[in-house]
């Protein structure tokens, strides 16, 4: 099988928050081994290291050789958890690899030739990437490093699916099962919808207007009373 990464760890004796606090203190990620048919084992291991690979794309994608004193095992990392607000790895969950069982494992999609499809290059289109990665099933020996898509014959309104896929021999994809979900899409762009901030701005004057009309009318309304009121006056006096 392709081992890509090796991790040194340490047997964990102690179990509780307190203990893995005590531990992320000292620069150390609380981590479990499982799987295998051999009972699960708590583990210890160095912070720094882990988080070089963690960054790696392949880390997640590839078997691991994990180290504990003078013994190996290899394995996959199942679950990595991350703290909500600081670039700090929490826990870790690894699974046992053995040759004869298979593995489930998310595997990144390279996608290529964007660029040249007719649906982008020729037909003005837009790509859509619905999924990054797939989960796929096969033996350790047979664990693709990524699923390359090519795009380059795709033209305007079309999509690959999983079953579209090109998988290695050996590999399969549980999830077509439940349904042959679209992968990547070429569609026309979205029009530009009018911005309604413009829309009242030019409202704004057009109701205005007859307020203005309105006060002008008032103000000739006023005047005419005015003039109205010595007339009477006078009239009282004769």
């Amino acid at each position: 099988m392709r081992i890509s990464f090796e991790i040194g760890a340490d047997f964990r004796e102690t179990q509780g928050k307190g203990a893995s606090r005590r531990l992320r203190h000292k620069g150390k990620v609380p981590a479990i081994l499982y799987g295998g048919n051999k009972e699960p084992r708590n583990l210890i291991l160095d912070h720094q290291n882990l988080l070089t690979m963690y960054e790696n794309e392949k880390f997640y994608s590839s078997i691991i050789n994990l180290k504990v004193g003078d013994q190996k095992q290899a394995a996959i990392v199942k679950d990595l958890q991350m703290h909500p607000a600081k670039n700090w790895i929490v826990h870790v969950d690894l699974q046992r690899v053995l040759e004869d069982e298979p593995i489930r494992l998310h595997i990144p999609l390279h996608f290529k030739g964007e660029a040249i499809a007719p649906g982008v290059k020729t037909q003005g289109g837009v790509v859509s990437h619905r999924v990054a990665d797939v989960e796929v099933k096969c033996l350790p020996k047979d664990l693709p490093e990524f699923i390359e898509v090519d795009l380059s014959q795709m033209s305007m309104n079309e999509s690959k699916h999983l079953s579209d896929l090109p998988l290695p021999p050996g590999v399969t994809i549980p999830a077509i099962a439940k349904g042959n979900a679209v992968v990547v899409s070429i569609h026309p762009p979205r029009a530009e919808e009018p911005e309604p901030v413009a829309e009242a701005a030019v409202a704004a004057p057009a109701e205005a207007a007859p307020a203005a009309g309105d006060a002008a009318k008032a103000g000739d309304a006023k005047a005419g009373d005015a003039k109205a009121a010595p007339a009477k006056k006078e009239g009282g006096k004769k």
